[in-house]
């Protein structure tokens, strides 16, 4: 049986309550979006949550209020439906924040930031970060680089606590210079961001784990770290692409070892990462890199030990959020209920 066939007692309450106060909404969104759950999977929920409602005992491994989504994972039902139904799916999932990746994902129509902030805090959820570009040849694109003021402006007015980038820090190269060249303009997006009550980060994908190609015995991704300042610069783990780095990466080019534990990162200094994605993967040595991507509680990473491990440091329960994400979902809005249900299930041992 999958791991994320678990529903949570508690959160079965809460979410019941919140269709009660939220009846209208929920019937528009059910119009928009036909049977979204089938009697089949409705009568396994039921079940499952009988048996979790024996078994769920324990303080729950997810903090209140911290589960996010990050919108890339349902940019097929944001260009088809639009992001009103979206947001109300995610109310009746139990979401509390979204984050973005763009503020159009090919919605029908044009929609304004300020419409787009009202539509989340209608459906109970905060827009918590966004992803925007690095930098581009094109001197009017939409990036960091090309466009700051803007890119600022608009995380503003969306009242984003946190606005970054998924691009890797590989404008100049794979030297150590490079990087640190890079990190030296990431300081000054992060020094523009502090200026206006937010926190500039990046999220990181395999690659950013691989060896400087003029000294091999480096880490990039230890390079970002030293580099960037801790007061400006944080990061957003994508612990799924972290435990693929581990995979790709835990020897050097010349064959050494080079082990290394996604998780020690961010025990080290927690304070720098405030996001995380968190998306599953079965192992699968044959993968390029190690792991097939599977919804969440499907997979092979140990959430319940991750997520524990971070909450559990003295001032840091409530200090990070948990943003789920599937880069091709086989069907996203059951991506996003069912790794909802997983994530609330986990309960750490008495």
């Amino acid at each position: 049986m999958s791991r994320s066939s678990q529903t949570d007692p508690e959160l079965t309450h809460r979410l019941t309550r919140r269709g009660m106060l939220g009846v209208a909404a929920g019937a528009t969104a059910a119009a928009l979006l036909g049977a979204a759950t089938t009697p089949a999977t409705a009568a396994a929920d039921s079940a499952a949550a009988t048996d979790s409602a024996l078994a769920g005992r324990g303080r729950p491994v997810l903090p209140p209020g911290r589960l996010g989504i990050q919108l890339y994972s349902l940019r097929d039902k944001v260009s088809t439906l639009g992001f009103a139904p979206v947001f109300a799916e995610l109310e009746k999932y139990g979401y509390d924040e979204v984050e973005f990746a763009g503020y159009t994902q090919g919605s029908a129509g044009p929609i304004t930031l300020a419409r787009l902030r009202r539509l989340a805090r209608d459906h109970g959820l905060t827009p918590i970060g966004s992803h925007v570009g690095y930098y581009s040849d094109d001197p009017n694109a939409y990036t960091f680089a090309q466009n700051l003021t803007k890119v600022l402006d608009d995380a503003q007015a969306l009242g984003l606590k946190h606005i970054g980038t998924a691009s890797g820090p590989f404008r100049y190269g794979s030297t150590v210079d490079a990087w640190k060249r890079a990190a030296e303009e990431f300081n000054t997006y992060g020094a523009a961001a502090k200026a206006r009550g937010m926190k500039f980060y990046q999220h990181n994908h395999s690659d950013e784990f691989s060896f400087a190609t003029d000294d091999p015995k480096v880490r990039l991704y230890d390079v970002l770290l030293a580099e960037t300042d801790p007061d400006l610069v944080f990061l957003e783990m994508d612990i799924f692409w972290a435990y693929a780095g581990q995979f790709r990466f835990s020897k050097r080019p010349d064959g050494g070892p080079a082990p290394f534990e996604p998780l020690d990162y961010v025990l080290e200094q927690p304070h720098r990462y405030p996001l995380f994605h968190v998306k599953d993967g079965v192992s699968d040595p044959s993968n390029q890199f190690g792991y097939r991507m599977v919804d969440v509680g499907d997979g092979d990473i140990d959430y319940k030990k991750f997520v524990s491990a971070v909450t559990r440091l003295r001032g840091e329960r409530l200090a990070h959020h948990w943003q789920t994400e599937h880069d091709q979902p086989t069907e996203s809005f059951t991506f996003a209920r069912r790794s909802s249900a997983y994530l609330h299930s986990l309960r750490e041992n008495c």
